[in-house]
């Protein structure tokens, strides 16, 4: 198994946050066949992702996205390709909100 841990800060707070997070799960639903369910808090939100070998989630917060995916072993072997598609996907969306909120792209945690 090979785990898969992203954490990006932003400054969008936590209603644009939300936003794109569920635009996140839309495409990760209609991209991979994920299935996708929100989880709305108060102060975070917790979006639960998963798919035959896959099983993770993103939290939705006012400063920051963490998001934890473990592979099974199958797709494990795919991890590095796996987490570089969706950090790509996951920075497209921060990256269109860059230049209206000062939102800043954070370095990946080990």
């Amino acid at each position: 198994m090979a785990d898969i841990h992203i954490h990006r800060d932003h400054a969008l707070g936590l209603e644009r946050a939300r936003q794109i997070a569920w635009s996140w799960a839309e495409q990760v639903e209609a991209e991979f066949g994920m299935d996708c369910s929100v989880l709305e808090g108060e102060t975070s939100d917790t979006v639960e992702f998963t798919r035959s070998g896959v099983k993770g989630t993103l939290i939705v917060a006012p400063d920051h996205f963490e998001l934890q995916a473990r592979l099974g072993f199958l797709l494990g072997a795919f991890s590095k390709t796996i987490e570089a598609e969706i950090t790509r996907n996951l920075d497209a969306l921060l990256s269109q909100d860059a230049p209206e909120s000062g939102a800043k792209k954070a370095s990946r945690k080990p």
